[in-house]
């Protein structure tokens, strides 16, 4: 059964069935989609982290697949029902649908119309019914007229013969399927307004009356619509399809249109449609779009979650951080290189100009006595307004705004409590937003993703497998940046290929007790860290300034031995290697090939030993918004303004300008040419030009272009610095 599934899978996704039986082998022993790929690639011939996770994740569809086919068989065969040919249909089977239409005549079912009938005995009239012949319908009905069982008149004999051919109608595996197959691709999702509710659902009256094919309708609309239909605004329903589907059943099961029998036949089966076969089928149609418009929400979800953890991070510098605030004023912290908390108090630069100059005075001597290098500002209320005030200073430093997202949401969490037991939930806030500058990735894998704002209608999806993609982006992430043994927090670490969060207190715990990891080797004297998750996790733990220069690489210790050799063999050290690019161009690849060792494991090797422990997130570039734009009354139709995206759906992108209200970009508004997809063209965190073309105070809306624009990517338009060169 398991190379009947590999060769679906192999069809599906066009990979070879060697590849897929690797990739499964490999995922059953316990390894990591992120270790196969980096570091298994000669078994599975280089399959990607994409790949293998669509491996894993269609295997496992196909396994519940045949769990289910099982149970169906069993559940047939013990009612004694059980036939060559339904068993063959049953095993031919490829979807669930079609195994449930199978099943659905034989699925043990509360008391219906039918099945009230068959107790009636009117299953020889129907019989009779579906024969169509030229028998006088009305007088065989008359012969079932029994007041005992209920069947008062012959109407009432012919009803129940109607209802046993309705039921038998809509358990027809043919009739579900073709039908099914019409209601996706031509059925029209039509919606409109709850009477009386249209003054509370306003958000919805866009859909107030609508109607689109459901096969054209972008997944951020469908699931619009029914979060309006949930909400009790919207009434939603499927049309377009009552006359295609009437006659394919009539094409089945009207032989004789005008006969008697014929006529009681079609208001059977126009019953069965309308009473049966509709109903079930809308349920279906709309799960089955449900499921897709999933699939394509988690997707862009997940994109823009991976392209926020890999944010460019700014580096291990001393950061001063703000929360701004009006009221409460603004929750100042001062961080060390590694983050960790010196300093805190609170300004309040808003309150008035003796504040201000006392404000001024605290921020400029806490620079100087913490050599800040950089200050941090949450892009929350007042942060306009912090910032014009940092920047009237005069201070040689980069200001930069940060996004907030979440970060109330850590502050209250166990882990900020656990982290910063004695601080309140401003001061870990603001902790936490100059934390995100250093390193985007290590601080934001402490909040639930659904909290950092870059997912769309994220509490409508499929919430088991939205989590699923979720952590296998962090996983990935976290992986293909690797992280410092000695520094990282164990919430980073627990998403280490072989950790997981016990293995990742304990390496915490030892670190604590026995000091700085000096070797790789040491962490096979962490508790319950065995062979297997030595294993996993070696290649992404670094340690930096360790005696092995290895130890600091994403070079797997198994593959200590054969650079060793690379090294012996020039007549030189690893060192020598790493520093000297004219030795690493002596070496020979392809004579280190063996059986275990390929050319993209050697060729990964060289990419390290050129620059060991590369991070793979592009460089830290200083951005700033437009000076005196600070509310969305000071925006005027016509404005060119820089902002950063700050989320990306399949309509557009919404884009951070500075005034506390991101504005959208519409997908045909983006650029001079057609766009398939946003996420083809722009990326989350992305620094763009936009212009001004509408402000809907009222309902809080800004739309955008990029139009005609030229773009901080394209060249020659670049205006953002590299911190690194300036700092």
């Amino acid at each position: 059964m398991k190379q009947q599934l590999i060769e679906q899978i192999r069809e599906e996704l066009q990979i070879s069935s060697q590849q897929i039986r690797a990739a499964l082998r490999l995922l059953n022993e316990g390894a990591t989609v992120p270790f196969i790929a980096r570091y298994r690639k000669e078994a599975t011939n280089d399959l990607d982290e994409v790949a293998i996770t669509a491996i894993r994740d269609r295997f496992s569809q196909l396994v519940e697949l045949e769990k289910r086919r099982e149970a169906i068989l069993k559940s047939i065969t013990d009612q004694k029902k059980n036939t060559p040919e339904l068993e063959t249909k049953i095993k031919a089977a490829v979807t669930l649908a079609a195994l449930e239409d199978l099943y659905l005549p034989y699925k043990p079912k509360r008391k219906t119309r039918a099945s009230v009938a068959k107790e009636k005995c009117l299953g020889p009239l129907a019989e009779i019914i579906l024969k169509q012949d030229d028998r006088d319908i009305y007088a065989l009905a008359k012969t079932h007229v029994d007041e005992e069982k209920g069947v008062k008149t012959p109407a009432d004999a012919l009803a129940g013969a109607r209802d046993i051919i309705a039921e038998r109608i809509n358990e027809d595996a043919e009739i579900r399927g073709q039908l099914r197959e019409l209601f996706i691709k031509a059925g029209k999702i039509k919606a409109h307004v709850i009477k009386g509710k249209e003054a509370d659902g306003i958000k919805y009256k866009d859909y107030y009356e609508w109607e689109e094919l459901l096969a054209k309708m972008p997944s951020h609309r469908l699931l619009a619509i029914r979060r309006g239909r949930d909400e009790g605004f919207l009434g939603v329903k499927i049309t377009g399809v009552e006359e295609a589907a009437l006659a394919i059943i009539r094409d089945k099961y009207l032989k004789n249109h005008h006969s008697v029998s014929g006529e009681q036949m079609d208001k059977a089966l126009f019953d069965g449609y309308q009473r049966l076969l509709n109903i079930s089928l809308q349920i279906e149609t709309m799960v089955e779009y449900k499921k897709m418009a999933d699939a394509q929400a988690i997707n862009v979800f997940s994109g823009n979650l991976r392209e926020l953890l890999l944010a460019a991070p700014l580096g291990q510098k001393r950061v001063l951080a703000i929360d701004p605030g009006f009221r409460t004023g603004g929750k100042v912290v001062c961080l060390d290189a590694q983050g960790k908390l010196l300093y805190n108090c609170t300004i309040f630069p808003a309150t008035g100009s003796e504040s201000q100059l006392e404000a001024g005075r605290v921020i400029k001597a806490l620079c100087e006595k913490y050599e800040i290098e950089a200050i941090a500002v949450g892009n929350g209320t007042a942060s306009r307004e912090t910032e014009a005030f940092l920047r009237a200073l005069g201070l040689p430093l980069p200001i930069l705004m940060v996004n907030e997202s979440g970060a109330s949401v850590y502050s209250a969490s166990e882990v900020a409590r656990e982290e910063m037991p004695d601080q309140d939930v401003t001061v870990r806030g603001s902790v936490s937003i100059g934390r995100r500058l250093i390193d985007p990735l290590a601080e934001l894998v402490k909040i639930d993703p659904k909290s950092i704002g870059v997912g769309q209608y994220q509490h409508d999806v499929n919430q088991k497998e939205l989590k699923q993609s979720l952590d296998d982006v962090v996983l990935s992430c976290v992986n293909a940046v690797g992280v410092d043994a000695n520094t990282a927090s164990k919430q980073v670490l627990t998403y280490i290929s072989g950790l997981g969060p016990r293995l990742a207190i304990n390496l915490v715990d030892y670190r604590n007790n026995h000091g700085e990891f000096t070797s790789r080797k040491e962490f096979e004297k962490i508790p319950m860290l065995g062979d297997k998750a030595f294993e996993q996790a070696a290649g992404f733990l670094r340690i930096t300034n360790a005696g092995n220069p290895l130890d600091s690489t994403a070079v797997h210790p198994e593959r200590y031995k054969l650079v060793a050799k690379m090294a012996a063999d020039l007549g030189c050290e690893v060192e020598d290697l790493i520093s000297q690019k004219e030795l690493r161009a002596k070496i020979d690849l392809p004579q280190y090939v063996s059986g275990e060792v390929g050319l993209p494991t050697l060729n990964d090797i060289m990419a390290e030993l050129e620059k060991p422990g590369r991070d793979p997130r592009k460089k830290f570039e200083i951005f700033s918004f437009a000076e005196g734009i600070h509310t969305p009354a000071d925006l005027k139709p016509g404005m060119v303004l820089p902002g950063l995206i700050t989320n990306v759906a399949n309509f557009g992108a919404f884009v951070d300008i500075g005034v506390h209200q991101d504005g959208l970009v519409h997908i045909s508004k983006m650029c001079d040419s057609f766009i398939k997809d946003p996420k083809d063209y722009v990326k989350v965190q992305q620094p763009v030009k936009v212009k001004i073309l509408e402000v809907d105070l009222q309902r809080q809306r800004i739309s955008l272009t990029m139009k005609g624009l030229p773009q901080p990517w394209e060249s020659g338009t670049n205006e953002v610095r590299n911190l690194h060169k300036n700092a």
